[in-house]
């Protein structure tokens, strides 16, 4: 094989661990995401009502109120207090995502994010460039517009535009004008700007992000010292920016993912031949020596692959 034959990204973790450990948590995100959404759409569908609601606000078996407490804070603005049941909902939701990890729901519930990471993989596919990128505190403009409409309308503004609520509807009522928001999205990310609309503009991992800033939930780089270069991990995050601190930090620097932008959702442990990372929480101290400077080790067949 010659030197410059450029592997797939993941394949040196595939060809380490076997397909499935090297997809283990992509898998797993996967079947979460379903699962939640199935858990709305067995209702409408079957009959079955153990769940009434959507993501933005359900009754699970007439006792347990979940509310988005993204919701609730534009009915704040709104000037709508809500119900005593949908304040309860949004302070457990809140209270989860908070001590797990704020940006788990983008990458383990959003049913939008296979939708994103579809039209990820036709772009590189396309071998398109990464078109249009906006500044990464985009989305918090977005997400502050998103409250001062919702002050100004008198309306939970965003339910309008919403992705998300356009999808279950949409999986509810059959095609329609709600399939178009979510097809937008698609061809936003394909066509405009590599993963814009999760890493730039959308105002509900914004927020998110922002409650999770200090969860317990991390990933860290333990094994920092033994990363080749190979790059898999960067190609791979959907915020590449929050890999760079724990990876290429000196040893005094801390290994833990500590941004509140990272999703956890685990990519960069699936694709990782050298087994780098992990799930920790964010006390986890385990000192771990810094990445040596060097250049990439080749593998054994003398192949490379790109970053």
């Amino acid at each position: 094989m010659s030197a410059k034959t450029k592997l797939p990204v993941g394949q040196e973790a595939i060809d380490e661990f076997g397909w499935l450990r090297a997809h283990r948590f992509l898998l797993l995100r996967r079947a979460s995401q379903v699962f939640f959404l199935t858990l709305f759409l067995i209702g409408p569908w079957f009959g079955i009502w153990w769940f009434k609601g959507n993501l933005s606000g359900s009754m699970t078996f007439n006792v347990l109120p979940l509310t988005d407490p993204f919701i609730t804070l534009q009915g704040f603005f709104a000037l709508h207090w809500p119900e005593t049941t949908a304040l309860i909902g949004a302070l457990i939701v809140g209270v989860a995502y908070a001590l797990i990890g704020g940006r788990v729901y983008c990458s383990w519930v959003c049913p939008i994010n296979p939708v994103t990471d579809g039209a990820h993989w036709l772009h590189e596919k396309l071998g398109m460039s990464k078109g249009w990128q906006p500044k990464k505190n985009t989305r918090y403009w977005v997400l502050g517009m998103v409250l001062a409409v919702s002050a100004i309308t008198g309306t939970v503004a965003w339910e309008f535009v919403n992705p998300i609520s356009m999808l279950h509807r949409g999986l509810i009522f059959g095609m329609g004008f709600a399939w178009a928001f979510v097809i937008a999205v698609f061809l936003f990310d394909v066509f405009v700007s590599r993963r814009g609309w999760c890493g730039h503009l959308c105002p509900v991992g914004a927020f998110y992000g922002l409650l999770g800033t200090k969860s317990v939930l991390r990933i860290s780089a333990e094994k920092r010292a033994d990363c080749d270069d190979c790059m898999d991990c960067f190609a791979v995050c959907p915020e590449m920016q929050v890999i760079t601190p724990a990876l290429r930090g000196k040893d005094d620097d801390t290994p833990l993912i500590l941004s509140s932008d990272c999703t956890n959702c685990g990519r960069c442990i699936d694709v990782c031949a050298m087994d780098v990372f992990k799930f920790t929480t964010r006390f986890d101290d385990t000192p771990a020596p810094a990445r040596e400077q060097r250049t990439r080790t080749q593998p054994a067949s003398g192949a490379s692959k790109a970053a």
